[in-house]
């Protein structure tokens, strides 16, 4: 699993269509096992900076390298799998005929048996894939995708379709495979995911990289804090609008909910209206949170 280059390498990457730059001069390097969320609004440039890392797609500027290959001769060589969302798979074949399939082709095959067993498709092998459910469909993408002993994972959407019990078995097997010295690289909507589950997030906003870090990290860069607090009898917004460095607030009832960049002056202009706030409570944003304020303060930027 040792290996002197990157596992991946973008280096100045653009990808067009037609006026629209879906990828944007993208720099970024992936390391052996790593976990590594990708994340962005729809329109990021997501798909296509995966399609790029799978050759499935040319860049148009800049290189892309893969264990210091090709895209192509990388896996040729059956270092990466993929799960993507696009693409059907067959149809009139049975859950174990795909798999053993894709154990045939690849240059180091894992056993059927074990293949399936990992993916939680073992008792449904005998079933026609187009017969399906979408959470069983998705399971059998991840069979094929880690049918061989591959040094890179790149998972679209993998969880989509997935009940609760089968997600967490999932990412147990990803956490597997990446503490095996594997790299693990997955685009989720699913922001809870990525802050449970990766050691380094990449947000992308119009094909450009945003922010590059631990999921710690992205939350500190966005310079928020989420702020709560009860008030009692009639709550008049217009002073609490007013606070200082408030970014967003939101009254449910009694319950004011606000996200200030800077929480303590914030706190003490509060107690400064002679309101008493209860149930206080201040802590940093999440990801979710962060992600939609570091992408739209890059909106407000380019607006």
């Amino acid at each position: 699993m040792t290996t002197t280059a990157p596992v991946v390498a973008f280096d100045q990457v653009s990808k067009a269509y037609g006026e629209v730059r879906a990828v944007d001069g993208l720099t970024l390097t992936l390391h052996p096992g790593e976990t590594v969320a990708l994340l962005g609004p729809n329109g990021a440039g997501k798909s296509t900076t995966l399609d790029l890392l799978l050759g499935l797609k040319a860049a148009d500027n800049g290189s892309v390298g893969l264990f210091g290959a090709t895209p192509r001769e990388a896996i040729v060589g059956g270092r990466v799998g993929a799960m993507l969302q696009t693409g059907g798979l067959m149809d009139e074949v049975t859950v174990a005929e795909l798999v053993r399939l894709a154990c045939d082709l690849h240059p180091r095959p894992y056993r059927v048996s074990e293949v399936l067993a990992r993916a939680g498709v073992a008792q449904i092998a005998d079933r026609k894939v187009n017969k399906l459910s979408g959470g069983q469909a998705q399971r059998v993408r991840f069979a094929l995708a880690t049918a061989g002993d591959s040094d890179l994972i790149v998972l679209d959407e993998p969880t989509t379709g997935m009940d609760v019990t089968t997600r967490q078995a999932f990412w147990a097997t990803m956490r597997e495979q990446a503490d095996q010295g594997r790299t693990v690289l997955f685009a989720t909507h699913y922001l809870e995911e990525a802050d449970a589950v990766a050691d380094r997030v990449l947000v992308l906003h119009r094909g450009r990289l945003l922010a590059d870090g631990t999921a710690a990290e992205i939350k500190a860069k966005a310079g928020a804090r989420r702020v709560s607090f009860d008030l009692e009898g009639t709550i008049d917004e217009t002073p609490l609008r007013e606070l200082p460095f408030l970014t967003t607030i939101d009254v449910s009832g009694q319950t004011v909910r606000i996200q200030s960049s800077d929480a303590d002056a914030t706190v003490h202009a509060l107690y400064g209206l002679g309101l008493y706030p209860r149930n206080l409570e201040v802590a940093g944003l999440g990801l979710e949170q962060a992600f939609v304020a570091i992408t739209a303060a890059e909106e407000a930027k380019q607006s």
